[in-house]
């Protein structure tokens, strides 16, 4: 697939950034003290990062394509944690606009690896 390794891959480094992100942000004020939220979060973050070195590991497109679906999907759900946490006052405005902002992003470099993979596929 052109790389040595998932860490090669720019959307896995900016998920593990983002997972960095999260775990600061619910370690700070209300929060921190919400473990049911923050663990929901913590883990979705962690998720995203995790299914797409899992999948680029598979050495299938199939198979990185299925496991970057599901890393849409957990980043889906970290979003919705963040608008929860925004709406209930656990996070800034700030924070919450910082990581949706990375949030979007990782979206976008998904949905277009997604793209280049089947492409790629179907072309073979």
């Amino acid at each position: 697939m052109g790389y040595q390794s998932f860490k090669e891959l720019r959307v896995w480094q900016e998920a593990k950034e983002l997972a960095v992100n999260v775990y600061t942000a619910t370690a700070q004020g209300s929060l921190s003290r919400d473990y049911g939220l923050k663990d929901q979060m913590q883990r979705a973050a962690v998720s995203i990062a995790s299914n797409i070195a899992e999948g680029y590991e598979r050495n299938s497109d199939k198979e990185f394509i299925r496991f970057l679906m599901i890393a849409k999907g957990s980043l889906s759900e970290l979003r919705t944690h963040l608008e929860i946490a925004k709406d209930i006052h656990y996070v800034t405005q700030e924070t919450f606009d910082l990581l949706e902002e990375k949030c979007k992003k990782i979206g976008a470099m998904i949905t277009k690896l997604i793209q280049s993979r089947k492409e790629e596929s179907e072309s073979r």
